[in-house]
């Protein structure tokens, strides 16, 4: 199963620039038409489930506007009982 991930845009730094939306492998991220930052930007935003927390959206952000949150997988601790 992979990661669950999920974006949140900083309104005060993001431009629009769509560069997070064009390198985005799993196809989650647009711009959001229907709303403008206090800047006057149409801001990125997460446009479905399937994000995996890759960073890759705020790796390429040259505004360092996007925050990336990853659901880590429960890990199954074996334990062995040896005896004697």
């Amino acid at each position: 199963m992979p990661a669950k991930g999920w974006i949140v845009v900083s309104d005060l730094y993001c431009k629009g620039c769509e560069l997070c939306v064009s390198e985005c492998p799993q196809h989650v991220l647009a711009l959001n038409m229907d709303r403008l930052t206090p800047k006057g930007y149409h801001p990125a935003y997460q446009i479905n489930d399937g994000c995996t927390g890759c960073a890759t959206c705020s790796v390429i952000c040259p505004e360092g506007a996007i925050t990336v949150f990853r659901e880590g997988p429960n890990k199954v601790t074996r334990v062995n009982v040896q005896e004697a």
